[in-house]
């Protein structure tokens, strides 16, 4: 985007929430802020950002779908944004699955990958913001995880907030690379499948999985309507709680945010008892 692009587009928000609609948005906005019990917030939230195709058909007929990406990119950015400004410690962000990585037949991908790459780097160039991809970055081009690596490890000594970005993740291949590493390192020890089979703890399995160390989320968000985890984190999901929102991706607003967090801070959390 030119110099004079990005001024018009700011000059075009400005006018935006001026305009009495957008007063009245604003100000709904900030009440929902005030009354937010910051000591019931999530210390981990993910989302799901669906519906960036659906976006860009209906608000962009004609254009390639990269259009409705790089919307859904730019919300990521105002998203995390948002989880910096309450003080939410944990992001993670599931932005392409191993699913996706099927359509390089309609040569759709490779302009998607582009689009992430540029959302890690830009969000690694944020001085608070430590950034970690976690999938199956083997899936991935060689120079892609190249720039990817280098983008997250600029940002390993930033501790004010942690973003995941799921790039090439799937629940099941999350899984799967858990227990290949875990049978790995026990080998190495000199143990026995037998013994294994007979010691093996869960919290074995857990240290081994792409956001081991971390919290397991508190909150997950998926937009478009769909009801369905898709294989999100299906280990670390066991106790989240669940917020859906018919809104697609891009068109995700502050206020939203603010009523999953709202709709999170009034719920009993029971942790299956």
């Amino acid at each position: 985007m030119s110099r004079s692009d990005h001024r018009s587009r700011r000059v075009g928000e400005l006018a935006d929430r001026l305009h009495p609609s957008g007063l009245l948005y604003s100000t709904y906005e900030a009440r929902l802020l005030d009354q937010l019990d910051r000591s019931r917030l999530p210390e981990h939230v993910a989302v799901l950002a669906d519906g960036n195709r659906r976006w860009a058909r209906l608000n962009a007929p004609g254009q390639p779908l990269v259009t409705g990406y790089r919307a859904g990119a730019r919300k990521l950015k105002h998203f995390c944004a948002w989880c910096d400004e309450v003080g939410i410690p944990i992001v993670t962000l599931w932005v392409l699955s191993t699913d996706n990585l099927q359509r390089a037949e309609t040569g759709e991908l490779s302009s998607l990958l582009k689009v992430i790459e540029d959302l890690v780097v830009a969000l690694s160039g944020n001085p608070s913001w430590r950034v970690q991809v976690v999938g199956d970055l083997n899936l991935l081009p060689d120079e892609m995880t190249r720039v990817l690596t280098d983008a997250c490890q600029r940002t390993v000594e930033h501790h004010t907030m942690h973003i995941n970005v799921a790039i090439a993740y799937g629940g099941r291949h999350e899984l799967r690379d858990a227990v290949r590493e875990l049978l790995a390192e026990e080998a190495g020890k000199g143990t026995s499948l037998t013994e294994l089979s007979q010691t093996l703890e869960i919290d074995q399995i857990a240290e081994h999985l792409y956001t081991r160390g971390q919290p397991d989320p508190d909150l997950i968000i998926r937009t478009s309507g769909e009801q369905r985890l898709s294989g999100f984190l299906m280990w670390q999901s066991a106790h989240s709680e669940f917020y859906f929102c018919e809104a697609l991706w891009p068109d995700f607003r502050k206020v939203d945010f603010l009523r999953a967090l709202r709709s999170f801070s009034q719920r009993e959390r029971r942790y299956g008892r």
